[in-house]
């Protein structure tokens, strides 16, 4: 679908960028909202909205796509407080990383047939309206997750991302999804930030922090607020995964104790290998 009016309830790095992508793309009335007035200001000063209304409800009436770009938990409670809002044509989907508990809602208040959500693969360490951009997402993977009975909107949203905004929509169920992220994106925030919380414990004071410990410490500087929920969230899925690092990192310990070169060399050529194909 490529909807004639659009809202987007929060305005920063997703949501900023998301409406300023579809208002260029040629969506007539972009209406967009934040609890943050100066974020809402700019927003329409730099012309990523036509409107900023102060009320959120003023954002969901009435448009054919609304899209939910708050922090996951914020989006559960957004459904829940503008369902009066949404007119029966109304299309909703939402941009969290956490899929489960915002599709359960929507199958719970009877929007199933309404909602599907959606997952950008496009995220930054930035946070604000001044993260946003016009291209965040051209040529990104989306993944798109249905409610129960809710294959048609499934369909437009896919539509809307690739139509509109020129990404790679891909469907899956929120369960899946979410057993994906814990090991493909929520285990290296951990990893980063375990990382950035041990080098502020034993970096000798004034020493200097390499380009290797900023590359790989670079998504500990996300907004903290926002992964405490998504990790909670997402902890039955996450939990495992934290608990399968214990073996590889007991096999390097273990190598290391001995003086073991060769299990060394083969433990960090099995990351190298697979870091290299990612390259090709």
């Amino acid at each position: 679908m490529r909807p004639t009016s659009l809202g987007v309830i929060g305005l920063g790095a997703i949501g900023g960028s998301l409406a300023w992508q579809a208002k260029r793309a040629g969506v007539a009335r972009v209406l967009g909202w934040s609890p943050e007035p100066a974020e809402r200001a700019a927003a329409a000063q730099q012309g990523a909205v036509d409107d900023a209304p102060a009320r959120v409800e003023e954002v969901a009436r009435g448009v054919d796509l609304l899209v939910l770009a708050a922090p996951p938990a914020a989006n559960v409670h957004l459904l829940e407080s503008l369902r009066a809002s949404l007119t029966p044509r109304t299309l909703v989907t939402d941009a969290g990383s956490v899929k489960r508990a915002i599709v359960a809602r929507a199958e719970a208040l009877g929007l199933g047939p309404r909602f599907a959500g959606s997952h950008p693969l496009a995220g930054t360490q930035a946070h604000g309206f001044a993260a946003a951009r016009a291209d965040l997402f051209r040529d990104a993977v989306v993944y798109v997750t249905p409610a129960q009975g809710g294959d048609d909107a499934a369909r437009e949203v896919a539509h809307f991302w690739a139509d509109t905004l020129a990404a790679h929509p891909v469907t899956i169920d929120a369960r899946q999804h979410d057993r994906q992220l814990a090991v493909t994106s929520h285990l290296p925030q951990v990893v980063a930030s375990l990382l950035a919380n041990s080098l502020a414990r034993l970096a000798p004071p004034g020493a200097t922090i390499g380009a290797g410990a900023r590359d790989t410490t670079r998504l500990a500087a996300s907004e903290p607020a926002l992964w405490t929920e998504i990790l909670l969230m997402n902890r039955d899925e996450l939990l495992p995964t934290l608990r399968s690092l214990e073996e590889p990192l007991g096999e390097l310990q273990r190598a290391l104790e001995v003086g073991d070169a060769v299990a060394v060399r083969a433990w960090l050529g099995r990351a190298a290998e697979w870091r290299g194909r990612l390259e090709t």
